[in-house]
């Protein structure tokens, strides 16, 4: 949970529904998401504090359940905060892959009811459901059917907010979270933001909001009540000129239809710094494994390969290689990132984390493949799609690389990266 997030009350719309007329924008957002997709494979834990993430001492929490939140527990924060924090949680390793599966399914609900989707990561979208209406009836009741078929397809829940706006519509679903529908009248606007703090806007971070404090503007409304040229002074004619729209609810930005994604990757954090290449090998391919069954969940390959090499002293460079076709096989993305890491000469110089990255993505269906003489009609492609379904089955890491079935003699490392970019 972030910041703005703990700025709200959760729970969902007292009352009646709203009246949804002119509020075509959904915000629909995954309660809680990782943990909710871990669960339906570990149901009894559930009402426990969970937290997924890197069981490293430099690992972070990629998302808490809302048991542990009450812990005071939110994303990005170092595991070993939360671990004191919420010393019960349950620690589960992150499965970036599963995540994807269980998102694309979501996302293929989003588009029965629009092309107008708009994801902003795996677990929320804005949707425009103007030109479903006739079809599907008023905003609240989309936004219901939404919520009813991602509980009774996936068994997850989500919270959804129903405004006349992206920027109301997304503080809607935050609002009412978890598992809850909100709609926020269009002639209510301003009735539901001006009692909001400061810190509820857009472009609001702890720098602006202690700016904000210091001139006397702790609400919304306060904030707005501000002269224009004010706040341009205070703040600069851009950043003034966004929080006063912003402040009245006028935010004119369309939904806009997703942007495929334009790499997936995966990096890690060592628990130690290392500079044993042999370790450091066997993490890229880890990485590359797991960013090749990344990539065909998402039904794309790509064309360049990046790696990402941070030393001890937190310096950082990255190096890639542009492939003459199209890949989603772990085993080429492997041999690319191992001949990276080798040409960058950091063979012993400590390492504080590693990243592998595939880029130029396209959909792998149209991508074209040009067969070597010598190479076999079925081969590591094959192979490795059966490993996915495997792992489908039986859960990720049933089937694997043998270099990665013995344990790293550094210890696990924290999983802190990847997904939609």
């Amino acid at each position: 949970m972030s910041r703005k997030q703990q700025l709200h009350r959760p729970g969902p719309q007292p009352g009646p529904p709203a009246d949804d007329t002119g509020c075509s924008i959904l915000h629909v957002d995954m309660d809680a998401f990782f943990v909710s997709v871990e669960l339906l494979d570990r149901p009894e834990l559930r009402g426990h504090p969970v937290i997924v993430g890197g069981a490293g001492p430099r690992g972070v929490v990629a998302a808490a359940s809302y048991e542990a939140r009450r812990f005071g527990v939110h994303s990005a924060m170092p595991i070993t905060r939360a671990r004191r924090l919420c010393p019960r949680a349950v620690i589960l390793p992150p499965d970036h892959a599963k995540y994807s599966r269980v998102s694309t399914a979501v996302f293929e609900i989003f588009q029965s009811i629009t092309p107008l989707v708009e994801g902003l990561s795996l677990d929320e979208a804005f949707l425009d459901v103007a030109g479903a209406l006739r079809r599907l009836g008023r905003p609240a009741v989309i936004a219901q059917q939404i919520r009813d078929e991602v509980r009774a397809q996936q068994g997850i829940t989500c919270s959804v907010g129903v405004a006349s706006t992206k920027f109301v519509a997304k503080l809607a679903s935050t609002h009412c979270k978890p598992d809850g529908l909100l709609v926020i009248p269009a002639a209510g606007v301003q009735e539901f933001l001006h009692p909001l703090p400061v810190a509820a806007l857009w472009g609001v971070g702890e720098r602006t909001e202690e700016s904000l404090l210091r001139l006397g503007l702790r609400t919304v409304g306060q904030l707005a009540q501000v002269p224009l040229p004010t706040l341009q002074r205070e703040l600069g004619n851009a950043l003034g000129s966004h929080l006063h729209e912003l402040s009245w609810g006028r935010d004119p930005r369309e939904v806009v239809p997703e942007n495929p994604d334009k790499s997936i990757g995966a990096e890690e954090t060592f628990d130690t710094d290392i500079d044993d290449p042999a370790v450091i090998n066997r993490e890229l391919l880890r990485l590359a494994e797991k960013v090749g069954a990344r990539l065909r969940a998402s039904g794309n390959s790509g064309r360049t390969v990046s790696v990402k090499l941070r030393m001890a002293d937190f310096k950082t460079i990255t190096r890639s290689r542009t492939l003459r076709e199209p890949t989603d096989i772990a085993r080429v993305i492997y041999i690319t990132a191992r001949e990276l890491f080798e040409a960058a000469g950091l063979e012993r110089v400590r390492l504080r984390l590693v990243g592998v990255r595939v880029e130029n993505l396209g959909p792998a269906d149209q991508a074209p493949r040009q067969l070597a003489l010598d190479e076999p009609e079925t081969g590591w492609r094959e192979a490795e799609r059966a490993m996915d379904q495997a792992a489908h089955r039986f859960g990720s890491g049933t089937v694997r690389p043998a270099a990665l079935v013995r344990p790293v003699e550094q210890g696990d490392a924290g999983d802190t990266g990847g997904g939609r970019r």
